[in-house]
This record gives C-alpha cells, sequence and structure tokens, in this order.
C-alpha cells in the first residue's frame, strides 16, 4: 500500500503543474492577442489621420467657398474577357488599370532642343520648381494613371503637371495616346495641352489650369442644402461637354473617340465653362472606318452595352457615356450607388422607370433650388434617353446633341409614336409613354458647336 500510496501522491504535483502550465499558455495568448489588436488599431488610426491630412491639403479655394471633396471611389476601369475551356460560357469581369497595349512605335526622349510641333519641352528641373518639388500640398488630383500637381511656371502662368506612373510602361502608352490624341488640338471645351516632359523613365504633361475643380466634386461633394450648380448651369455644362465631344467626334481627321466620359473627367472653370480633359483612353479611328475594335476600357457605370460586349467602339460609345453623364447633371445621382434601395442602384433603370411611370419631374435634383421649366426638363430627359438607345445605329451624333440642347424650338411630338412591342421592355416603350423629339433632326451647322 505504501509504493502505492507514494506512486499517487507523487503523481498530484505534476498534475497540479500541468494545469498552472496549460492556464499560463492561455494567459499569454490572450496577451499577445490584445497586443496585435492594439498595434492594429494604432495603425489604422495613423492612415487615416495621414489621409485627413493629405485632404485637407487637396481643398482648393473658389470663389465661393471651398471646392468639395469626393470620399466614395469609382471602380476606374472594367475590362471583361471570354474565358477558354470548360469555363467557356462564362464571363469574367475584373478592375483593369493598364491602358490596352499600344502599337510597336514607342517616343522617345527628346533633346531639349526638339520640338515635336504640339508643345514645348519642360525639363524635370523646371517641373520641379514649378511644384515646390512635386510636394503633397500641391497635389489637385489623382487617379490610376497618375497624379496631377497644381504649378507656377517662371513666366508665372499656372499649370496642372500629370505625372504619369509608370506601371509596367503604362507611363508610355498613356504618354503616346495624349500625344497623338490632343496634342495639336485647341478647343475651348478642351483642356488644352500646354507641353511635356520625357527624361529618362519619368513622363509628364502639362496642361493648362482649370480652377474650379471637376463636375463630379460639385455634383457628389457635400455642398450644403442648396447646390450651386443651377438648373440653368447644369445644362450649361452639358452644352459645353457635348461641344467638345462633337469636335473631338466631327471636327478632326482622324476623329477621336474620348473612351472615358464621366463626371471627374469635366473640369469647370469659376464660370462654370465645361473642358473635357482625360484622353488617356482615347482612340483614333481614321477616315472609312466605323469601329475600332479594342479592349474594354472606361469607367463602371458608363460603358455602353455594345462596347462592353464586343469590344467595338465608336462614337456611340461616347454618346451612350454622355447620356449618363447628363443623366448625372438631371438626378444629382452617381451612375452605381450600393448605398441606396436595390430598385435605385443603377441610373439607367431607375430613370428609364421613372419616366415610363410619367414621374419625370421626381428625377430632378432636390438639391436645384429653382425647379427647371417643363420644357426644359423634358428637353433634357428625352435627350438622355436618346443616347442611351440600346441600338447604338439610333443614338443621335454629338453635334445634333448640341443642336437638341440649345434649340429653343426644340421638336416636340404630341402624338404617340405606334411601334410593335418588344418581347423585353425597351427604350421604344419609353418614348411611348412620352412625347420626343423627331427621329431626323435638321442638318447641323457645324459652327455652332466650334
Amino acid at each position: 500500500m505504501a509504493p502505492s500510496a507514494n506512486s499517487s501522491g507523487g503523481s498530484v504535483p505534476l498534475l497540479t503543474t500541468s494545469i498552472v502550465g496549460l492556464k499560463f499558455y492561455i494567459l499569454v495568448l490572450i496577451l499577445v492577442a490584445i497586443v496585435v489588436t492594439i498595434i492594429l488599431i494604432t495603425v489604422l488610426c495613423i492612415r487615416r489621420n495621414r489621409t485627413s491630412k493629405k485632404s485637407k491639403m487637396r481643398r482648393v479655394k473658389h470663389s465661393s467657398g471651398t471646392i468639395p471633396l469626393v470620399s466614395k471611389e469609382i471602380v476606374e476601369v472594367i475590362k471583361i474577357e471570354q474565358v477558354d475551356g470548360d469555363e467557356s460560357s462564362r464571363m469574367k469581369k475584373q478592375v483593369e488599370c493598364e491602358i490596352e497595349e499600344s502599337s510597336s512605335v514607342s517616343v522617345e526622349s527628346p533633346s531639349p532642343s526638339a520640338n515635336i510641333g504640339w508643345g514645348r519641352w519642360y525639363s524635370l528641373k523646371e517641373l520641379e520648381n514649378a511644384t515646390d518639388g512635386f510636394a503633397e500640398g500641391s497635389v489637385i488630383g489623382e487617379g490610376g494613371y497618375g497624379i496631377v500637381y497644381r504649378g507656377i511656371l517662371q513666366d508665372g502662368s499656372i499649370v496642372a503637371v500629370k505625372n504619369l506612373l509608370n506601371n509596367k510602361g503604362q507611363a508610355e502608352k498613356e504618354f503616346k495616346v495624349e500625344v497623338e490624341a490632343i496634342g495639336k488640338v485647341r478647343h475651348k471645351n478642351l483642356v488644352g495641352l500646354v507641353g511635356y516632359c520625357a527624361e529618362g523613365a519619368k513622363r509628364m504633361l502639362v496642361y493648362e489650369y482649370v480652377d474650379n475643380g471637376n463636375l463630379e466634386q460639385w455634383l457628389h461633394g457635400d455642398v450644403g442644402p442648396v447646390s450651386p450648380l443651377t438648373w440653368d448651369i447644369r445644362m450649361k455644362i452639358a452644352v459645353g461637354t457635348a461641344k467638345g465631344l462633337a469636335y473631338l467626334h466631327e471636327g478632326l481627321e482622324p476623329k477621336v473617340v474620348h473612351r472615358d466620359v464621366k463626371s471627374s473627367n469635366i473640369l469647370l472653370d469659376k464660370k462654370w465653362h465645361a473642358k473635357v480633359s482625360d484622353f488617356g483612353l482615347a482612340k483614333l479611328l481614321g477616315s472609312g472606318k466605323s469601329y475600332v475594335t479594342t479592349r474594354v476600357m472606361g469607367t463602371f457605370g458608363y460603358v455602353s452595352p455594345e462596347y462592353a460586349s464586343t469590344g467595338m467602339l465608336n462614337e456611340g460609345s461616347d454618346v451612350y457615356s454622355f447620356g449618363i453623364l447628363l443623366m448625372e447633371l438631371v438626378t444629382g445621382r452617381s451612375p452605381i450607388d450600393y448605398s441606396r434601395a436595390p430598385a435605385e442602384m443603377n441610373l439607367v433603370d431607375w430613370f428609364k422607370g421613372m419616366v415610363a411611370s410619367r414621374r419625370g419631374e421626381e428625377l430632378v435634383d432636390p438639391l436645384i433650388e429653382i425647379q427647371p421649366s417643363p420644357r426644359s426638363l423634358k428637353r433634357a430627359l428625352l435627350v438622355c434617353l436618346r443616347c442611351i438607345d440600346l441600338d447604338a445605329n439610333k443614338r443621335p451624333k454629338m453635334g445634333q446633341i448640341v443642336h437638341m440642347l440649345e434649340a429653343d424650338d426644340f421638336p416636340f411630338r404630341s402624338e404617340l409614336r405606334t411601334r410593335e412591342k418588344d418581347p423585353v421592355p425597351s427604350q421604344v416603350d419609353l418614348f411611348k409613354k412620352v412625347p420626343y423629339p423627331k427621329r431626323h433632326v435638321e442638318p447641323v451647322n457645324k459652327a455652332s458647336w466650334r
């Protein structure tokens, strides 16, 4: 019995030690978890503070106050590919931030004395001095393709310097696209390209400075209970944008398809004149070509359905995007807004449904203090619907859109058109609900949008 007693008695301390040891390790794990949590919270707080500081530095003064900031993120580009093999029936959507592989021709770094006929050459040192060494306080915009700085040149002129991000040769590609697309373009509703810088791997573009932010900031930023964008100002912006795009489509050879028309690419001056900017995704369409096949690029919510599904790009794609932009101006809503009720998330679907229900007056942005006249509102709604027609061939040209938005004698029809109804509700069904302009618009005098 004694050995047995000694054996059982000796096992008690071992068992106690094991339990105590187990509790000790659990305590250590809890302490480690607490420390890690505290570190993560601290890092998040620091990042928020840095973001807040940057945002404060990026506020630009305006005669009527401060240009509003837009906190929401917008998916920059959508790419749709057909997946091979067993998954050939599925479509893969992914965010794509690379510009399509350009042709084999590349832009070489020119010497300071080089003149390529569309702007002057700036040295890297000149642009560093103009932007205070590319200081954060000079940043006026950022995107997937680069950072834009406000700069003051030696002669006192104010410019916007776009430093292209050199991701996988992306800077070289966009540099070439911008030069080809707008190097020699001069139009009051297009942002002018002043010059460039190409030193080593650096690629920078120097634009005229537009001092009142962009349309996205004024539509979707915090502007208070009443928007400074009155109905008349919004229509003025729409007409200016349409004139700029009409010049690209109909006033140049080869014609230019912008491919990324959206509110953040419409810059505004203090008199609310619109200037179309950011031609980094633009495509040139030579004479005799009705379209060009290319990788699908653009901004989610603005890309036309036929371009997204086929990759066939032409002026109609810009017209569709302009229609979405005009809807934004009318409603004050983003093309896609996941914070709204499911039936209102997609602007196009909600817009069509409201027009079909004869509730067009409810589409007007509630921040507009003085409501538009019924005739002016109807004109804008019908232009929107014609621009987003699912049949790209039935969409008006940009020159016709300028005429429709500007003409006081905009043609309306009081009678309803009788057409055979499609199995699926389409834009035709919407037009049956509302008097709308004649399909054939009078020839446009191009001088009106130059």
